[in-house]
């Protein structure tokens, strides 16, 4: 049985686009390159050279740098910076972008990535993963500037993820359907596993941190002790699944259904994801699946970022999961604790 490699895929894909020059398959052969060498030292972690645990480093998010984190960062940043397709990079790891020199004769693309999303579970063998963005140069001529940077997520060209766990899988879309892609180790090679993946309409799984519900707003409790009644006829109760991974709890919300939700609350008013490293990437994804992704009250899609790094509360998964918890967001909190629908 012949099998499609993800290189022949992403050759396929680009034969659809009329006047593709090749440019855009040379970009994610070198991301797959980069996701081979950081599986690898996922996997190997602990055993040969010393990666795990702290720098000693804080990062712009406020965070301790793992080795990990630092090595995924370099990583990526080397060898896409050298690929040729790209003129700059962004990292939820460093305060500016990346702008690659006009003598190094910068591609066209913008490269967004979080370099190893829940690095810190790696100790405790959690899935974890890179997830990454694509976007196209707006000006023409000159040096990269802040609107070439701060684009809508509707803008991105491709988004994707790469889990390394039991196996690694790499899941991408360009805007013609998502698709995964599972890591040979005996081959080096990815292989097509998942095609034309459609996340289901509603699913039966909701994912939270239920620790922070102290610090969650009412409308944010009755959401969830909505989903926890015992009410079959609704597809209800819904089972918790919380793995406190990003990249691994929007796998298998994408697979199986259902909703993930990072709320804002009191110690994060604002929201506590990025939007240009977490959000809009798995909100491009989950929409070309035939999901939704939403602040709460907004389409992701639609924000205008005003920052490199801003952050957002996310709910993401299964489109009627989404809108049934707009739905209980936009509740008005009465006196008492009790709450009613806003009309329209």
């Amino acid at each position: 049985m012949q099998r499609t490699t993800l290189l022949q895929h992403i050759r396929r894909q680009e034969k659809l686009i009329p006047g593709a020059t090749g440019e855009f398959t040379s970009l994610l052969a070198e991301i797959m390159m980069a996701s081979k060498i950081i599986s690898q030292a996922v996997n190997s972690a602990g055993i040969g050279e010393n990666i795990l645990g702290l720098t000693g480093k804080i990062n712009i998010q406020g965070e301790e740098v793992q080795k990990l984190d630092e090595f995924s960062d370099l990583t990526f940043t080397n060898i896409i910076g050298n690929s040729g397709t790209v003129c700059a990079i962004t990292s939820e790891e460093r305060e500016d972008p990346y702008i690659i020199p006009p003598e190094d004769d910068p591609g066209k693309y913008i490269f967004v990535m979080d370099p190893l999303d829940g690095s810190s579970n790696i100790d405790v063998n959690v899935s974890i993963g890179t997830i990454f963005s694509i976007y196209r140069k707006k000006s023409v001529r000159g040096t990269v500037t802040n609107e070439d940077i701060l684009q809508k997520g509707e803008e991105q060209v491709a988004a994707g993820y790469i889990v390394y766990g039991s196996s690694t899988i790499f899941v991408y879309t360009s805007g013609q359907g998502v698709h995964g892609f599972t890591l040979d180790p005996s081959l080096g090679e990815f292989f097509l596993s998942h095609p034309n993946l459609k996340i289901p309409d509603q699913g039966s799984v909701y994912s939270a941190n239920e620790g922070n519900w102290g610090i969650w707003d009412e409308n944010q409790k009755n959401l969830v002790s909505y989903l926890k009644e015992d009410r079959p006829s609704s597809g209800r109760p819904y089972k918790l699944r919380y793995v406190g991974s990003l990249v691994a709890d929007f796998h298998r919300t994408l697979l199986k259904g259902g909703l993930f939700m990072y709320p804002k609350d009191k110690n994060s008013p604002n929201g506590k994801l990025r939007f240009f490293f977490e959000a809009a990437p798995l909100a491009f994804i989950v929409e070309n699946a035939g999901g939704k992704a939403s602040t709460g009250d907004k389409r992701i899609l639609d924000i205008v970022p005003k920052d490199l790094h801003d952050r957002l509360p996310l709910f993401i998964g299964s489109k009627n999961d989404v809108e049934m918890a707009e739905t209980h967001l936009a509740a008005k909190v009465n006196e008492g604790g009790w709450f009613k629908w806003l009309s329209g």
